[in-house]
């Protein structure tokens, strides 16, 4: 059974972002951290030192929680995707189709020949991940304020959660 597709409106603003802020949970308690992306149908691939705080949160707690927004000054425009779900790492095979597709929104890691040294050595010591999207709410203050869409992607999670306000 697949999940259902993102919303048009929700994956154009996905893809047209760069930055999602990660949150994990570990032993040092809560912490978050700002990633560049790149969105795959239902995942938001990222690169990340597997050394970093929030690497090793998901290795032992893969559920986490993120948020993607623009930064802006008129409330009337503000827009942005809050959201949980799982990370895993991209297993072998997938590494370049995944690299390949982030590649096409940052053509900076394209090749390790034509980046920047300092890039091509990050490249060298990261891992790749995906954070596989289980639930977002899409936030849409240009259709009134406050207003937020709850989108289930996740069919064991589908239908309401107590406590969530589902605005239409």
């Amino acid at each position: 059974m697949t999940s259902p597709a993102l919303p048009p409106a929700v994956a154009a603003y996905l893809d047209d972002q760069h930055v999602m802020t990660l949150a994990t949970s570990g032993a040092d308690g809560p912490w978050a951290a700002a990633v560049f992306y790149a969105r795959r149908e239902h995942e938001l691939l990222f690169m990340s030192s597997p050394q970093s705080r929030h690497c090793r949160d998901l290795s032992v707690n893969p559920c986490c929680a993120a948020t993607v927004q623009a930064n802006e000054r008129d409330w009337v425009k503000i827009k942005g995707v809050q959201l949980q779900g799982r990370v895993s790492t991209v297993d072998a095979a997938d590494q370049a189709h995944a690299l390949a597709h982030y590649a096409a929104k940052f053509p900076l890691v394209t090749s390790s020949a034509t980046a920047p040294a300092v890039i091509a050595a990050a490249m060298a010591k990261v891992h790749w991940y995906r954070l596989h999207i289980e639930r977002l709410f899409f936030i849409d203050n240009s259709r009134g304020f406050g207003r937020r869409e709850q989108i289930d992607l996740d069919r064991s999670r589908q239908g309401r959660v107590p406590g969530d306000r589902v605005q239409g």
